[in-house]
């Protein structure tokens, strides 16, 4: 058994804060059934806020992060999973409560993992991540709202960046017209080799001013923004239409009045990829490795990189300078 392996470890004490590669051993990893031997992470909104010092999302120091990690079972407890096997583990206390996937290894509870669905690899799954998969259970809760592709264009904002990218393409190949918003003039290329029908400024979005009701625009949206932008949106929805928040990078008020619920029987879907009940969690990893699965999933890697190069690329999403994923290889 390994002896020791190296991990970004992020710690603060007092008035003391760092984020620095470290060897660990495997006492130093966290209870759970699982051992297992990471070879891809990803590089999340959430990770970047672990990374400061006031980004209030870690619970316990000093700690691994990493939210998202695949891998294969060096051993188990559980006779759900052995030694060899390839698996996926993302969000629950992964990288916030508990060390996650910024390790070379990383001990899990059993009930966290989801098995490598046939038809995708461990790489491919980590370019998918929380990002991907939310992308994926914001349309799934769409279509369950009874969204098709005959009813009109559907809004994806934050195009750009790991959700919205993947919310894209995913509408893209299942048939959808997508109109993708982004405040970035230099992506339109990038989006529309995603899939994107129609670029649509921030702007056009929401012009500053809000109104209770708007033209009735987009049958559905799918939206990782949040704040006065999801206002606006829910007011320019389609009778009975629906938008998938999953996001609050616009902040987290909501100043909407009642009237597109009231009015247009417009649906307000919230979107936890944290807490999604398992039953939940394998119908959407199976859908990402099949009707789901993206042919062009390479061309959302904005770049691969290793442990080293993290504490460099971790605040680059908190600038908005994110496009498409970031993977990590260990």
């Amino acid at each position: 058994m390994v002896q020791r392996f190296d991990a970004l470890v992020v710690d603060k004490q007092e008035d003391q804060f760092s984020v620095s590669i470290q060897q660990l051993t495997l006492d130093d990893l966290p209870q759970g059934e699982v051992l297992i031997r990471v070879h891809y992470s990803g590089v999340n909104y959430k990770d970047s806020l672990a990374s400061i010092p006031n980004g209030n999302i870690v619970t316990n120091y000093p700690i691994v992060p990493g939210i998202d990690l695949a891998g294969v079972v060096v051993s188990s407890e559980n006779p759900r999973f052995k030694e060899g096997d390839e698996v996926i583990a993302t969000s629950y206390g992964i990288g916030v409560s508990q060390s996650g996937g910024y390790s070379e290894f990383a001990r899990v509870p059993a009930e966290w993992i989801v098995p490598l669905p046939e038809g995708l690899t461990l790489k491919e799954a980590m370019v998918i991540g929380t990002a991907g998969f939310t992308a994926a259970l914001s349309v799934l809760r769409l279509e369950e709202n009874n969204l098709t592709p005959d009813q009109g264009s559907v809004l994806v904002t934050g195009a750009t960046g790991g959700v919205g990218s993947f919310a894209v393409s995913i509408l893209s190949k299942l048939g959808y017209s997508v109109e993708a918003s982004t405040g970035k003039e230099s992506e339109h290329g990038y989006l529309k080799e995603i899939g994107a029908s129609t670029i649509v400024s921030r702007e056009d979005v929401y012009n500053g001013k809000l109104r209770a009701l708007g033209k009735q625009k987009w049958s559905g949206a799918v939206d990782p923004v949040g704040g006065e932008p999801l206002a606006s949106v829910l007011s320019q929805i389609q009778y009975g239409g629906s938008v998938a928040v999953s996001g609050l990078t616009a902040g987290t008020n909501l100043p909407a009045t009642v009237f597109p619920f009231i009015l247009r029987g417009v649906n307000l879907l919230g979107i936890d990829s944290v807490n999604c009940p398992m039953d939940t969690r394998l119908k959407v990893w199976q859908r990402l490795a099949t009707d789901f699965k993206l042919a062009h999933l390479e061309q959302l890697i904005q770049q691969e990189i290793t442990l080293k190069d993290l504490p460099d690329v971790l605040p680059t999403l908190l600038k908005g300078e994110a496009r498409g994923r970031t993977i990590v290889k260990l």
